[in-house]
């Protein structure tokens, strides 16, 4: 609080202050910049001579002529050249995306097809190969096991059991 507020006159005196020192920084820029260019200009492009004679005219349109080719030249192989790149990436995009598993899974339908019909789908129709896969499966039984305990007296049921002759009963009738 010890701070003195600045009162609005200071500010704009400060606040234009400083845009006067803004703009005579941007003039010098550029000032800089076209000395700069006129500079680039005078080292790459030298004054252009035109000579008198036509002679001499279509000589210097036929070199002109030429070093527009060989630029145009140019320009073709390095645009081709930066389009090739850019396939390049793209491919290579796909590729890391398709890494990533980013992309949608389709959902699967099921298909109803018997195994004559998929190898028709498969070697097409020249091909009558059919396969009866049914045929080669092993006929099983079932075999239902009948319990024959008696619900009845437990009792009975242990004193069977009980002594060596009961175990004895026991291990051969699991066997």
């Amino acid at each position: 609080m010890s701070e003195k507020k600045m009162s609005s006159s200071r500010k704009h005196h400060l606040k234009s202050l400083m845009l006067s020192i803004a703009k005579g920084i941007l003039e010098q820029e550029a000032k800089d910049s076209e000395v700069e260019r006129q500079r680039y200009m005078a080292e790459t492009c030298q004054p252009l001579s035109l000579p008198s004679g036509i002679q001499t005219l279509q000589e210097l349109c036929r070199e002109l002529h030429h070093k527009v080719d060989v630029i145009d030249e140019e320009r073709y192989d390095l645009e081709m050249k930066v389009n090739k790149s850019a396939k390049e990436i793209e491919d290579l995009n796909i590729k890391v995306i398709d890494l990533k598993g980013k992309f949608k899974k389709p959902t699967l339908r099921k298909v109803r097809m018997s195994a004559d019909a998929m190898l028709q789908a498969l070697l097409g129709s020249k091909h009558k190969v059919s396969l009866d896969l049914r045929a080669n499966l092993k006929q099983v039984k079932k075999e239902v096991k009948e319990e024959t305990a008696d619900v009845g007296d437990w009792r009975k049921n242990v004193e069977d059991k009980a002594g060596m002759d009961g175990r004895k009963k026991m291990f051969e009738g699991e066997a």
